[in-house]
Order: structure tokens, then sequence, then C-alpha cells
């Protein structure tokens, strides 16, 4: 058969199939993701990584300190984000203990960006009534982990749930003082504390670093990120887990770049040095984190390279 009977036959064959089946309609575009959510266990312990979205934060030259504009914008392209926004996702963690139910922080809200505000619809698509939810532990108070204690009209969005906050971070963001000595773009954060709690103050149960919060849950102070910043241990049998709430934002930049200072870490050598001391930890106990910024789920091993660190993610797994 020559090449030109070939292309001939096989021609023919393909009309002659198109000929054969009804005419399709292409499909339309979905448009939107399916639900975010993601269980795996550490040890007892059910852990569930509730999607709330992103945050593309606009920055500029001022927004690492002491660090070359264009080391940092280096390293955001290294990691394929555009130069002038940080991509800030938002992982929100439910802890089921097999008697309670444990939020640890609650989202934004939908209150910080267009692009954020799914957790509620995820927390649905995972089963979970709002009004199960035994208790709520705040790591601090950042608009975009304390917002999704209310919805937009003040109403509490888990009814049921008790709500412990740190007692560093009370007393911080609710000195007057303070408030008048921050700088105006943190004022914005401490009228938002308010906002939250001034009608439930009564209701919160303050906590220190080191308190079980629940059987396999402890609280570990990780100040630095804000004053009462606190990150949360979790273990179960020869397992565990570290939450590591902000202690490094997005690992692309502060895994890999551990001295660096955000405008947003209130004290910034206080948390560097508790970056480093965490990062070390995890890295030396081989131990699974997740953090609050890290890409979703969220979910990984940290390992040393060279000066810093990589966050190396959670293979995803069918089965809890």
């Amino acid at each position: 058969m020559t090449d030109v009977t070939r292309r001939k036959l096989f021609a023919g064959a393909s009309l002659a199939v198109t000929g054969a089946l009804p005419a399709q309609a292409a499909a339309p575009p979905a448009g939107r993701q399916a639900p975010s959510v993601y269980r795996y266990k550490v040890g007892d312990l059910e852990v569930t990584a509730l999607y709330d979205g992103v945050w593309y934060r606009p920055i500029d030259e001022k927004f690492i300190r002491h660090a070359d504009c264009a080391e940092v914008q280096k390293a955001m392209s290294d990691a394929f984000m555009p130069q002038e926004r940080l991509a800030t996702p938002f992982t929100t963690i439910l802890v089921n203990t097999g008697k309670k139910l444990i939020l640890l922080d609650t989202g934004t809200g939908g209150q910080i960006a267009a692009t954020a505000g799914s957790f509620g619809e995820n927390l649905a698509a995972a089963g979970i009534d709002p009004k199960a939810v035994d208790t709520i532990v705040i790591s601090h108070f950042h608009p975009d982990h304390i917002n999704g204690i209310k919805s937009k009209d003040n109403a509490l969005i888990f009814p049921n749930a008790e709500i412990m906050v740190p007692q560093a971070e009370w007393a911080f963001w609710t000195d007057d003082a303070n408030m008048r000595a921050a700088p105006e773009g943190l004022k914005i954060a401490f009228h938002n504390v308010r906002r939250i709690f001034a009608d439930i103050a009564k209701d919160l149960t303050r906590y220190e670093g080191g308190r079980e919060v629940a059987p396999g849950v402890e609280t570990v102070a990780a100040g630095g990120h804000t004053p009462g910043h606190t990150v949360f241990a979790l273990q179960s049998g020869k397992e565990a887990l570290m939450v590591l709430s902000d202690t490094t934002q997005h690992p692309a930049l502060f895994a890999r770049h551990p001295d660096w200072q955000p405008q947003f870490d209130i004290d910034g050598p206080a948390a560097v040095a508790t970056r480093r001391k965490l990062l070390d930890r995890a890295s030396a106990d081989r131990m699974l984190v997740t953090g609050y910024h890290f890409p979703f789920p969220a979910c990984g091993h940290i390992v040393r390279h060279g000066n810093g660190y990589e966050h190396v993610p959670l293979l995803w797994n069918i089965a809890v």
C-alpha cells in the first residue's frame, strides 16, 4: 500500500465515522472548582482541611524589611508568582478527636477578597453542620483568622462553640494605647478585633501556650508574627502534626528564606527566631506539618535545604 493510498483510506474511514455519529455540541466550561476538602489521619485524630480561597496581596519594595527588592522579585518569579502580588491561600483545619469537633481558626468570612470566602460551602460539602462544632481555637487576631466567627450581619456562625483565644493576643489587641500607637494600616486590624469580639468578650476562654485544649491537641506559643501568635501540636499514638498557623506564610518565600522579615510580622526578629525553631523541629523529627497559607491541601513535610527549608507536599490519598 502506497503512502497516498494509506492517507486516502484513513481519510475515508474518518469521514465515515464522523458521518455515522450525531453532531456533538461543545460542553460549556464549568467556570468553577469542585468543593475543596481533604481528610487525613494523625493516629486516631481525623483532620479535615477546608479551603477558603486565595488572596493576591499587592506588595511593593517595602514588603520585606532589610531584603533586596530584586532578590525578592526573583524568589517570586522562581515560585511562578507575579512579582507584584503575593498568592495567599487560606486553609482552615478541623480536628475530630472522636468526642469533639475542634476548629483551628475560622477563615476570612468572605470579608477579605472576592476570591476568598468558600469555607462555609466547603464545610457543608464535608458534611459538617456549623452547629456541630464544639470548640474554636484561634491562633491570632489577624482578620483572615477571626472574621469567620461571624457573618457579615454580625451573627455567630458557630452558635454552640466555645471560642478560645490566646491571652497574650487578647492583651495586645484590646489595649487602647497599643491601638493609638499603631501605624494607620494596622489600626484596621485593631478595629476589626473590636468588631468581632466586643459583644462576646464575656463568653471567650483565654488560654496560655502549652494548654491542651483536648486530648492530643496542644497550644504552643509562637510569638513574633503577632505577640500572641500560637501554633498547635497534634499527637496521637506515634503520629504527630504541627499546625504552623502563620509561622512561614507562603513556604515558597518564607521557608526558603526564613530570615526575611515581611511587614505583616509585628516583631520581625522574634518571628525569624520562632520560624527557624519550629521548622528545625519539624525537619529533624520528620513530622507532618500544615500551614494556614500553604497551597491546598496545605499539608506535607519540611526538609532543610542550604540555609533554608523546602516544603514537600503530602501525596494525595483517597483513603482516610
